[in-house]
């Protein structure tokens, strides 16, 4: 049951502000919370906190000061990055102050049906199929949450005619308490955010903590190939929907003769989709499970899947150069995402890799190294990159200051018949505020080669 009333005359900090802290602030005024808002942005330079002081919000900015919580707070709304060591949240742990992200707002703001997608990899693809192959379907899909629309924002404006489809983050996950999924994808557990968790174990259970309020109404979409997610969903309540790309399943979504198939009901040709990578069958299974449990017919999803050829920044084709074709795969924070990157190429590969370093080697990247002619890097992690692809025994390796640079060095590489493929294996903050603004600079300079 909608419960925005609820939030009349509560007492809320909201720490942290860019989109997800901002549109918090402004549906819990809307709603009669008392708000106080905390950037550590200077205010000068903070557009966001100059807007909600204009509306008549106080606002705290350029430091997280301890005094926020001497008056009494029913509860904390946390900007998911903000990592819970920071001394403000610790002071609030101790003081047993619930402390959310923006995502629990969604459990007070609608009655609509979510469908929440969260794994390692392939979120923002599952998410944007399953978005599409709603489309047409008993209830209108909106696609919110970590791919772009703050999910808080979007549940206050849904109704029972709507269905959300949202991507959730590990970090976001950490934040709830009643919210709860109709439908919840877990596609996959591998090495991410380790220094915002502290183990694999954690991240696993943040990831987990999608199914925790849901009871046998519900329904659990897990990646039946995948062993940690197999043991992390052993316990849920819901209705268990296996996918895999490697077993024969009776129930569920699995490849079968040739075909996607539902329930042991074939849904469309293998051959008829045409996303790129076989890693991307595993996105196609799960978004076609959920897909059919919501009600899309048939004919939309083959419709989607026979025309969508994938998402800005994950493999997105740019532009064919004198032969050689240039793909952005700038979300690909991690090792995984890039060895499922170059996989899905026949052709020989010009790699544009590097980032942040989080302090982790490269190794596991030298198996999938074989159809690599070059590597070009850039970042913090260049040094570690570039031992990892001698070791592999890449002949042609450079450093470079920046994606920018890299492309036209990547170009003098390459013949025709080449790939040159960004997908960096390292998170973008060192050098970019963003995996888009370092895609779009990307982007940019393949269009200057001509």
């Amino acid at each position: 049951m909608e419960r925005k009333n609820e939030l009349n005359n509560k007492n809320v900090l909201v720490i942290g502000l860019a989109k997800s802290g901002f549109a918090a602030a402004k549906v819990l005024v809307k709603h009669g919370a008392n708000v106080v808002v905390n950037d550590m942005k200077e205010l000068e330079k903070n557009k966001e906190a100059k807007e909600l002081m204009a509306q008549g919000i106080e606002v705290h900015c350029g430091s997280h000061p301890l005094s926020l919580l001497d008056k009494p707070i029913d509860f904390i709304v946390k900007n998911p990055g903000i990592p819970y060591e920071n001394k403000l949240i610790q002071a609030a742990i101790e003081k047993r102050v619930p402390i959310y992200t923006e995502v629990e707002l969604a459990s007070y703001l609608t009655d609509a049906e979510i469908i929440g997608i969260t794994g390692s990899n392939g979120k923002t693809t599952t998410t944007t199929l399953l978005g599409l192959m709603l489309e047409g379907s008993p209830k209108n899909p909106i696609v919110a949450g970590n791919i772009g629309t703050v999910l808080s924002e979007v549940a206050d404006q849904a109704n029972l005619d709507d269905i959300l489809v949202a991507e959730l983050s590990s970090f976001q996950l950490m934040g709830i308490d009643s919210f709860k999924p109709h439908i919840g994808i877990l596609l996959n557990i591998f090495d991410a955010h380790l220094d915002y968790h502290g183990s694999r174990d954690e991240y696993g259970k943040a990831k987990a903590r999608l199914f925790k309020n849901q009871t046998d109404d519900d329904f659990c979409i897990y990646n039946a190939d995948d062993h940690e997610v197999t043991s992390l969903i052993k316990e849920v309540k819901s209705t268990k929907v296996p996918f895999s790309t490697k077993q024969i399943l009776t129930e569920g979504a699995c490849l079968k003769d040739g075909f996607i198939v539902y329930n042991n009901e074939p849904v469309i040709a293998i051959k008829e989709v045409v996303l790129p990578g076989k890693h991307n069958f595993e996105n196609v299974l799960a978004a076609t499970a959920a897909a059919k449990i919501a009600g899309a017919s048939d004919k939309q999803i083959q419709n989607v899947l026979t025309s969508f050829s994938g998402v800005k920044y994950r493999l997105q084709y740019v532009e064919t150069v004198d032969g050689v074709k240039f793909y952005n795969d700038s979300k690909a924070t991690n090792i995984l995402a890039t060895q499922k990157a170059i996989s899905a190429f026949e052709e020989p590969v010009i790699l544009l890799a590097g980032g942040l370093d989080r302090g982790n080697e490269f190794d596991e990247l030298i198996p999938y190294l074989k159809n690599t002619k070059a590597l070009i890097t850039f970042g913090e992690t260049a040094p570690k990159l570039m031992k990892t692809a001698k070791e592999a025994g890449i002949k042609v390796i450079e450093h470079v200051d920046n994606v920018e640079k890299a492309v036209p060095v990547a170009y003098r590489c390459s013949v025709t018949g080449d790939v040159v493929l960004l997908s960096p294996a390292c998170a973008s903050w060192d050098q970019y505020p963003s995996f888009e603004q370092r895609g779009d600079m990307f982007i940019e300079a393949v269009h200057k080669l001509r």
